[in-house]
Parts: structure tokens; C-alpha cells; sequence
């Protein structure tokens, strides 16, 4: 569909005519929150868990949540019904509202805009999850408050404009050496047979795949654990895998040039992402 439906503050309006004015928030300052739920068979895939987060932001930076979970459920199911494709991607924002430009928040509380909008999720290429993929790395410039899912974006911008011009499918960002995460996925190693990731503190996002990743591996008694990771620790890892609502979980073969493990796909990611199409379609 060249034109789809999506909810804009109340109205169901194809996308071409979907406006804001320039006094909002969002526009201006990146003031708002967003989030992206997978759908599977025009199901959503942990609504809960994302529904979850996105009432945390919200709260994170003082803005009301317009509506109450069934709300937001009915709301987005609408706009999947109105999409042909069965397997989708839902966006969700949400900012302050319209305001005079001024930092501080507005004395009068404004309005929040909620737009939401889904496009069909695009499957990552049989190659690489057959063979893997390549990602580079950066320093992690960005604020320090990146567990909330903010719709500032420019360091992820970057930091994904980087992998693109450097023929890669992701930076792997490192805060003073230790790894955090990547533009828009979380980042993990193997080692020995285990699976580690960064803890879930300020420094990442904490992706709905986190608590899934380790319901994967209690399941396939697989151990799992979250700890500061040393940038030698990713090169030394056995696998390096990424998670992500559009990835689902995909094996790294290479960072700068530099084969990871025996360069190809490893056991325990094989396991994690046949484990997932199971859960996703359960």
C-alpha cells in the first residue's frame, strides 16, 4: 500500500495527510517517546512488555500517558487491521504537545500527539543469518540516559550512518571500552557456552529481547548473565550476536575487519534463533 492509514490524535488519515503543527515539541526539541512492536500474524509479539516500556519513558520525562493499556491495544490493532501485509512493524510516538518554544516545560500542560503507524516487517536476508554479518565500532558519544527511548535519535543516526558507510549491518558502540550497545539493537557475546550482555543500567536501552533472551536460555538451560564487557572481551568472544525487534537474533561474524570465533554462525545463536520463531509463533 503506497499510502497507508495511521492514527494521528484521534483520526485514522492515510499517511500522506498526516500533519503536525511546527510548534510541537517533538519537532522542535525531540521531546517525546516512541516504540516498536512486532507483529506476527497480524498478532502482537509482547505487547505487555512494550506497552510497558513505553508507559516507563513517558513517566521517565513527565509526560501524561493519553491512554490506558486496552486503549492503546484497541488503538493499534486498528491501525494492523487497516495494513495488507500479516507480518508488520507498529511505531508508536508520542510527544508533549503543541507549546511556545521554550526549554522548560509548559506551564499549561498541552495535549500529547499520538501518531502511530505500521509498515511490513521486512525478514533480514536468508545469507545473513545463513552466513552472518559484518558490524564495525565506535565510541559511544551519546547522553547518558539511554534507557529511556527517547525520539532524540541523532547519536543512533550516526552511529548507524557509520555501519552504512562502512558497508556493515551495525556499529557496536563502546562507552570508555566497555560495550553498550549498537544504533538500534542490543549487543551479546558467548563465551564458554554462555550467554552475556551489558547490565541493564542507563547506558543502554533495554530491549524487549532481554527478558526474552533469557526465558530463551533458561528454557535450553543455556547459562545467562549481564556484566560489564571489556572491548577485548567482544573480539575474544566464541559468538557475537545482535537482538532486536527487526533482527530477531543474528549472528556477528566479523567487528573492523576481524573474524569473530571461526568467522561463521556458532551453536548457541542457532539455538536462540530457532527458539524465537518458535516462541513468536506460539
Amino acid at each position: 500500500m503506497d499510502d497507508p492509514f495511521v492514527y494521528l490524535n484521534g483520526t485514522m488519515t492515510p499517511l500522506s495527510e498526516a500533519k503536525v503543527p511546527v510548534l510541537d515539541r517533538g519537532f522542535i526539541f525531540g521531546d517525546g517517546i516512541y516504540e516498536v512492536i512486532p507483529v506476527y500474524r497480524r498478532r502482537l509479539f509482547r505487547p505487555q512488555q512494550h506497552l510497558g516500556r513505553l508507559f516507563r519513558g513517558l513517566a521517565a520525562v513527565s509526560i501524561v500517558n493519553p491512554h490506558t493499556e486496552q486503549q492503546w491495544l484497541d488503538l493499534i490493532d486498528e491501525v494492523v487491521r487497516l495494513q495488507p501485509a500479516t507480518d508488520q512493524l507498529v511505531y508508536i510516538q508520542v510527544t508533549r504537545g503543541v507549546a511556545q518554544r521554550v526549554h522548560a516545560f509548559p506551564r499549561s500542560e498541552p495535549t500529547p500527539t499520538v501518531f502511530i503507524m505500521s509498515n511490513p516487517l521486512m525478514p533480514i536476508p536468508a545469507a545473513s543469518r545463513e552466513h552472518g554479518v559484518a558490524c564495525v565500532t565506535m565510541e559511544d558519544k551519546r547522553w547518558l540516559r539511554c534507557e529511556i527511548k527517547s525520539i532524540s535519535l541523532l547519536g543512533n543516526v550516526l552511529a548507524a550512518q557509520n555501519a552504512a558507510a562502512n558497508d556493515a549491518n551495525e556499529t557496536i558502540q563502546f562507552r570508555d571500552s566497555f560495550l553498550t550497545e549498537g544504533s538500534a539493537s542490543n549487543v551479546w557475546i558467548v563465551k564458554d557456552g554462555s550467554l552475556i550482555g551489558p547490565p541493564t543500567d542507563n547506558l543502554i536501552l533495554e530491549g524487549i529481547r532481554y527478558g526474552l533472551m533469557e526465558e530463551l536460555c533458561a528454557a535450553d538451560h543455556i547459562p545467562f548473565k549481564t556484566q560489564r564487557i571489556a572491548r577485548e572481551e567482544v573480539f575474544a568472544a566464541d559468538e557475537v550476536l545482535l537482538s532486536s525487534a527487526s533482527k530477531e537474533v543474528l549472528p556477528v561474524v566479523s567487528i573492523d575487519g576481524q573474524a569473530i570465533g571461526n568467522g561463521r554462525p556458532g551453536p548457541i545463536c542457532k539455538k536462540l534463533y530457532t527458539a524465537y520463531q518458535a516462541v513468536k509463533i506460539a
